[in-house]
């Protein structure tokens, strides 16, 4: 019988290996998995790379973890944001390496890596210094970039609802970069706020396939838009 649910966050996390490049859903705060983040501190992984939208707020979450020390690369489209106060004190210190990649650009390296597309072409930073050292080539008159898939050892995503087999759900603007992150993992790891019976969800409700989800532990309900 197939059933992804484990019943604790360290559950969910073992196994998770220091060096491991880790994608993070989330937009901003919203979608963000942040009682798995809290977890894999507790867990104790470190020199990781993180691949996420935007580079934490405050001092939870990503911030958090950044702040304990276990970053050791940030991958993201918006490292300096509201609140980024963690971010810039590492990066200026000179204890955070950063790769910049534009929003669309860095979800659809994730969605190759889960297509099984090794690189494409895009216009999007031709010209700029973000195409330095990459193979440019020119389409319709147009030069465009050849971006590599990115691909993570782990990924940590939160969905409003799930069924043991993994299928999972997302709540409005919590369906972000959470399923294109789903799909570009080794392993992929799941919170969710509630646990549904086979056949309860829609077909047609399915955001993320249970094929790309590994494991999945219910959460205490928390921001009331995850």
């Amino acid at each position: 019988m197939i059933d992804k649910i484990v019943h604790s966050i360290a559950e969910a996390l073992a196994g998770v290996r220091d060096g491991a490049t880790v994608l993070m859903g989330g937009f901003g705060a919203v979608g963000q998995p942040d009682e798995l983040i809290e977890g894999l501190i507790e867990q104790g992984a470190r020199d990781l790379t993180v691949v996420a939208n935007n580079a934490g707020a405050g001092r939870v979450g990503l911030a958090k973890l950044m702040e304990a020390g276990r970053v050791r690369k940030i991958i993201c489209s918006f490292p300096r944001s509201a609140g980024s106060v963690v971010f810039e004190e590492l990066y200026r210190a000179g204890k955070l390496e950063l790769e910049i990649v534009p929003q669309g650009t860095l979800a659809e390296r994730m969605r190759a890596a889960g297509a099984g597309i090794p690189a494409f072409f895009t216009p999007t930073g031709a010209g700029t210094k973000l195409a330095h050292g990459k193979e440019v080539r020119e389409f319709d008159g147009r030069p465009h970039v050849m971006e590599h898939a990115l691909k993570g050892d782990v990924a940590l995503v939160e969905a409003w609802e799930a069924d043991r087999w993994g299928n999972l759900t997302y709540r409005e603007s919590g369906r972000n970069f959470n399923p294109v992150m789903a799909m570009a993992a080794e392993l992929t790891v799941a919170q969710v706020h509630h646990i549904r019976d086979l056949g309860e969800i829609p077909a047609d409700g399915i955001h993320t396939p249970g094929i790309f989800v590994n494991r999945v532990v219910r959460v205490a309900r928390g921001h009331p838009w995850s």
